[in-house]
């Protein structure tokens, strides 16, 4: 539990998922979480798991698919070394005339080593980020967060507002 914040609400999973807009092309999707920002209301992320679906496989060509999910709006999907990131997967397919080597690259579905949360989101809404290359046809991704809504005090919510708003 993050030193300031109380629970407010118990575990809570929150599934989501987005369709490319088309093929190979950049596409966001915003995720409302309803807090309520009068109660100074964040929501404390413990785990993220992203699914992608699998890459298109063309002999002689590298396809991928990159997934991000951040609690600020973002111009294309994001690694983990982006600030406001949480979770982050790649897929991708390494072909030459002829055979084809999936791999797969995600961050871990929830923290290990006993970290009780991975981010804490202070405004309304997170967002999902995916985007293909190469791919014959759109791609999707499904995908749930857990976490709890707390509540936190004027000052620590305006700073975690502030965190978050200056990392976009």
């Amino acid at each position: 539990m993050p030193t300031g914040l109380k629970p407010s609400s118990s575990p809570i999973a929150v599934s989501f998922s987005l369709t490319e807009s088309a093929a190979n092309t950049f596409t966001q999707g915003r995720i409302d979480l309803q807090l309520n920002p009068l109660d100074n209301e964040v929501f404390v992320v413990t785990g993220v798991n992203l699914d992608p679906t699998v890459p298109t496989a063309i002999a002689g060509t590298n396809t991928e698919i990159l997934a991000s999910l951040t609690t600020t709006s973002q111009v294309d999907a994001v690694n983990l070394s982006s600030p406001s990131a949480l979770a982050t997967a790649v897929m991708n397919i390494q072909a030459d005339a002829a055979s084809l080597v999936g791999f797969t690259r995600t961050s871990e579905d929830s923290p290990t080593h006993g970290v009780d949360y991975i981010g804490i989101i202070a405004t309304n809404d997170f967002f999902i980020q995916l985007r293909g290359t190469n791919n014959s046809t759109a791609k999707f991704l499904s995908g749930r967060m857990w976490g709890y809504r707390a509540t936190a005090s004027s000052s620590i919510y305006a700073a975690l507002v502030q965190s978050e708003v200056l990392s976009s």
